[in-house]
């Protein structure tokens, strides 16, 4: 007789660069394929898992979370040196946690964080690449700040939406939204409820018009308000896009990862 199914949730950390985003896809390579066939080598049965959050293509994640029904009873830390033999340098398992049976990785969290770091240097760093965007003109973080203020709150944010997003509703709330400058890094770190399909990288390329005075930080207001995405800037690059947190209130697991830049709190 097997042991009753059980939940298990996953924290996952990956380098986005060389994958076709997260979810499964034919003849790509995907970080959720790259996972799964790692734990049915591990289990030797197929199981499959659900993320909190579908990352593009070239967008990496120090916190992302999954979460699969199994009757394999293990203790965690077999589960994360087990599933980590398996499975490419770009991505390893950073913990194992059981959870209630009705938990849901995207269903049951209630806020998500991502971090987006800009190279703002005149000449592009082969060390950076792939791991920042890169905006060659200096940059206003004071002005970012000014502009990012008026995306805090629930807002309709059709203007930073993906044409081909899916998404039932584009009203989502924006419970935090930080910028910091490390030197020749500019960070800026948001945190929602939810996102819309390419979100935080139109909110980047809106605050980087603003930071670099082609447009004023009321700017922003507009093109919030006029809920079209043809006026808001072009679509920033996946590059510097980090998945760093989710949130699970009253659950046990953890609620972030370690920013890839160690983020200075000012």
């Amino acid at each position: 007789m097997s042991a009753p199914l059980r939940t298990v949730a996953l924290g996952i950390e990956y380098d986005g660069t060389a994958f076709n985003g997260w979810q499964t896809q034919p003849d790509v390579p995907t970080v959720q394929d790259t996972l799964e066939e790692a734990i049915e080598r591990f289990l030797t049965v197929p199981v499959p898992t659900i993320c909190a959050g579908r990352t593009d293509a070239g967008v990496h994640a120090t916190h992302q979370v999954v979460s699969f029904q199994t009757d394999k009873v293990r203790s965690p830390e077999s589960w994360v040196r087990a599933i980590n033999t398996f499975l490419p340098k770009s991505v390893a398992v950073r913990w194992m946690r059981p959870v209630p049976d009705d938990f849901h990785a995207r269903f049951t969290a209630r806020s998500r964080t991502y971090e987006y770091w800009i190279l703002n240097d005149p000449v592009r760093s082969p060390v950076m690449h792939g791991r920042t965007g890169w905006y060659f003109r200096p940059l206003d973080v004071e002005r970012m700040r000014a502009g990012a203020a008026h995306l805090l709150g629930e807002h309709d944010f059709t203007s930073f939406r993906a044409a081909e997003c899916q998404a039932a509703s584009p009203v989502r709330t924006v419970e935090k939204l930080e910028i910091v400058r490390m030197g020749r890094l500019v960070g800026v770190r948001i945190r929602a409820n939810a996102f819309l399909q390419h979100m935080v990288r139109n909110i980047v390329g809106t605050l980087i018009y603003v930071g670099s005075g082609r447009e004023e930080p009321g700017w922003v207001k507009e093109v919030l308000d006029a809920k079209s995405r043809a006026v808001a800037a072009p679509t920033f690059s996946p590059s510097g896009l980090y998945l760093t947190g989710v949130g699970y209130p009253g659950i046990d697991i953890p609620e972030k990862g370690e920013s890839p830049f160690g983020w200075a709190e000012e």
